[in-house]
């Protein structure tokens, strides 16, 4: 077999067969329609493992239209990535030279079956491409156990917003803060409305070199009943359970450059309530531990840490935490009920949300010595920007100006599941290193003294024209320096629980799991009406920051996601009932 005839058999076997990549059927290929889905994002590339002869192989796998024929749907290999690797071969698909088979794909919740061809392109004959039979089209239900019990888009049903109380200035303020919450639903028990339980929020945050040492200190607040007005000044206001206090004063003081904050609080029989807590800067310092707790009663914290989430990157552990449904964790987990991660800017902790699994307790409830690397189980990581020069191994659509502040493990009362992640999400055409370009958001504005690494970057990942590194800031720019984008929107973004538990098992790989769609929530956002800090956070399709910190009432289905600077600089609650 030539080396392009195998790698097209490699392609084609591996769409079919490979768990976990977005196209994917059965193992063994039939004339029939299959009838197991494989997710599909919007961001079509695959990345695909193959074993011919013995030998295992890598390479990706991506969309490509084909200008004489516009109107047909052709995959093209990407013959630059093709590598012999060494790889479990149990987790590989073996090549066959059967090259038309029946697929089933699964978008945004609907399942589509179609037949793939190979089909030589005259303009460009070395590539290996193949076209989708139109006449095999046709749309289906939903027809697995596993896409059957995902949370849909359809069931979110959007209830409205609240806005937090004010105690007074800064630190005792929500204004600039929100970088994390978490829900109590052992909180405001006398409550006998439809939202009962209780928030914990975190007030404005510390700022470096003495500017705020007192910062990131934690309320907790009543949930009103939420409403829906287009005047964020009409909204209901919490009411204080328990007022500002500094409950991690003393804590974390090595990183306080732009922190990164997460909470869940968790009420487990080995330790009572607690609030479990991680902690990082923009800018990690090397060895510097990152998580720990306190009582949830914020008056006599009693912080015990700090603690490693095992050897793992910095970057990669500490922006946002959430709980993970008991009985999942025990069955695939060992019990570890906790999951931490965060999605850096940048690709430095991963392109796209890392997510590690961890319960920090040891027998009876007592909590490990400061220092200790606790033992973590990966269920998302992907590259590492400081790795490879290359966007490879990363979330579809992925962008280094993507922001993943909040997640959450949905669980509903109608037995449906996903993995949920909040942020603001890089949709733009370019993306780069930089500054906004006051002439157009269309325009990349890099920062010229960059030179080692690439600052301006396509939407698929390539390298901008040359044109687009000529730089347009020369001192005066309209914007804070960091990533930006063309374009940004505020997404929940959901995954497929049986996807981690492949990555917790080993027979997937962390980088592997996508998104099986996403939701955006711009048209319920109110957008900065009071123009707060518009250098640091843009404005118009460029508004970065749209959204904060996540939390879930697993009891109620209920999704409670921070808007953040609405007025003044404070954050919004806007609240969802899933189905």
């Amino acid at each position: 077999m030539s080396r392009k005839n195998f790698i097209l058999a490699v392609i084609l076997m591996t769409v079919v067969s490979l768990p976990g990549v977005m196209f994917g059927a059965d193992a063994a290929l039939s004339a029939s329609p299959v009838t197991n889905c494989i997710s599909v994002g919007d961001d079509l590339k695959l990345n695909i493992f193959a074993q011919y002869s013995g030998s295992q192989y890598g390479f990706e796998l991506d969309y490509t239209p084909v200008s004489a024929d516009p109107s047909g749907f052709y995959w093209k290999a990407d013959i630059s990535t093709f590598l012999q690797i060494q790889r479990d071969p149990a987790a590989c698909i073996p090549v066959s030279a059967d090259l038309r088979l029946n697929i089933c794909a699964q978008h945004r919740g609907i399942n589509y079956e179609f037949s793939l061809d190979y089909t030589p392109v005259s303009d460009d004959p070395s590539g290996v491409y193949w076209k989708a039979d139109i006449n095999t089209f046709k749309v289906s239900g939903l027809n697995n156990t596993t896409q059957t019990g995902l949370v849909q888009p359809s069931d979110f049903q959007y209830l409205g917003a609240f806005r937090l109380p004010e105690q007074g200035g800064r630190p005792l303020t929500f204004a600039y803060g929100g970088n994390a919450m978490t829900f109590n639903p052992d909180g405001d028990l006398s409550n006998n409305d439809a939202y009962p339980g209780s928030l914990f929020v975190m007030g404005h945050d510390r700022l470096p070199y003495g500017g705020l040492p007192d910062g990131n200190q934690i309320a907790e607040v009543s949930i009103p009943v939420p409403v829906i007005n287009t005047n964020p000044a009409n909204l209901p206001e919490a009411v204080f359970i328990q007022t500002f206090r500094n409950a991690l004063q003393g804590q974390f003081t090595d990183m306080e450059e732009i922190p990164k904050v997460g909470m869940q609080y968790l009420n487990h029989p080995d330790t009572g309530p607690r609030i479990h807590i991680c902690w990082g800067q923009h800018l990690q310092p090397e060895n510097a531990a990152s998580h720990g707790w306190i009582n949830a009663n914020l008056t006599a914290p009693d912080f015990k840490g700090r603690w490693f989430i095992g050897n793992q990157n910095l970057h990669s552990v500490n922006g946002y935490m959430f709980d993970i449904p008991a009985s999942w964790a025990d069955t695939h987990l060992a019990g570890r009920y906790l999951a931490t991660g965060r999605m850096r800017d940048g690709g430095q902790g991963g392109m796209g949300p890392a997510l590690f699994a961890y319960r920090p307790w040891l027998s009876g409830g007592v909590a490990p010595a400061s220092g200790t690397r606790l033992q973590e189980k990966a269920l998302l990581l992907y590259e590492n920007a400081d790795s490879t020069e290359e966007i490879t191994r990363c979330m579809n659509g992925y962008q280094h100006a993507d922001e993943w502040e909040g997640g959450a493990w949905i669980t509903t009362p109608s037995g449906k599941s996903a993995l949920l992640f909040a942020g603001t999400k890089a949709t733009g055409t370019r993306y780069w290193y930089g500054f906004r370009n006051p002439d157009s958001p269309d325009s990349p504005c890099v920062d010229t003294h960059i030179t080692d690494f690439t600052t301006c970057r396509n939407a698929d990942g390539s390298r901008c024209p040359q044109e687009n590194f000529s730089g347009c800031c020369d001192g005066n720019c309209i914007s804070d320096r960091g990533w930006w984008s063309t374009r940004f929107d505020a997404q929940l973004t959901l995954f497929d629980p049986a996807d981690l538990a492949k990555v917790a098992a080993g027979t997937m790989e962390s980088w592997q799991p996508q998104p099986y769609t996403s939701i955006d929530i711009d048209e319920h956002l109110y957008f900065n009406p009071s123009g707060t800090d518009l250098q640091m956070i843009g404005a118009g399709v460029q508004r970065r920051y749209r959204i904060g910190a996540a939390a879930y009432d697993r009891n109620r289905g209920l999704l409670y996601v921070l808007e953040l600077f609405v007025n003044e600089g404070k954050p919004v609650v806007h609240v969802w009932k899933v189905q």
